[in-house]
């Protein structure tokens, strides 16, 4: 299974950069394209395949292509594996309440939709959700976090209104995310 992340940032921004640094590492450098980069590729050359035309310009098969869309009548199932070489994902990275951004992705490609529940993930936690999927685990036996807060501070603390998957008594996250939300000046 290939992962692809149309990145719909105007940045790079650092937390951009933290998410793809994660997803790289789960579904492995090989196994990951980012597209739609237009700025500071060279930050993430390293994390898979990095290219400045959007996903809707590469000619892919597109019956081959499932697009994670929270709106999505059918939920991702271990099955689309035989039926899918591509998951699709909005490189949107937190906007709440959702601006419901992956519809302008929905309308550049025209495939196949899934969903992963009906909470906003963020982008890393989504891959890492399908993942999980693509290798034969049930969406009901994932567990979850459904917002996480982190202390920044004395008497500070944010509360990300998010859901994230929980193993081992531990949420899932990227390296360096609790480091970078503590010293992050505005939230």
């Amino acid at each position: 299974m290939k992962y692809i992340i149309e990145h719909m940032e105007d940045e790079m921004y650092d937390w951009c950069i933290i998410e793809y640094n994660h997803i790289s590492k789960v579904v492995g450098s090989e196994n990951l394209l980012i597209t739609n980069v237009k700025v500071d590729a060279e930050k993430i050359k390293h994390l898979g395949k990095i290219v400045p035309e959007s996903v809707s310009e590469l000619g892919l098969d597109l019956k081959q292509v499932c697009l994670l869309d929270p709106e999505a009548k059918e939920r991702l199932d271990t099955e689309d594996k035989k039926e899918f070489d591509y998951l699709l994902f909005g490189g949107i990275l937190g906007d709440f309440p959702r601006k419901e951004r992956t519809k302008e992705l929905a309308a550049k490609i025209a495939c196949q939709k899934r969903n992963l529940g009906d909470k906003q993930m963020s982008t890393n936690t989504a891959v890492y959700v399908a993942y999980l999927i693509m290798k034969g685990k049930k969406f009901e036996d994932i567990h979850f976090a459904e917002e996480l807060e982190i202390v920044t501070g004395a008497n500070e603390s944010v509360t990300l209104p998010f859901r994230y998957v929980i193993e081992n008594s531990e949420v899932v996250l990227p390296d360096g995310f609790i480091e970078f939300m503590k010293h992050k000046e505005d939230f």
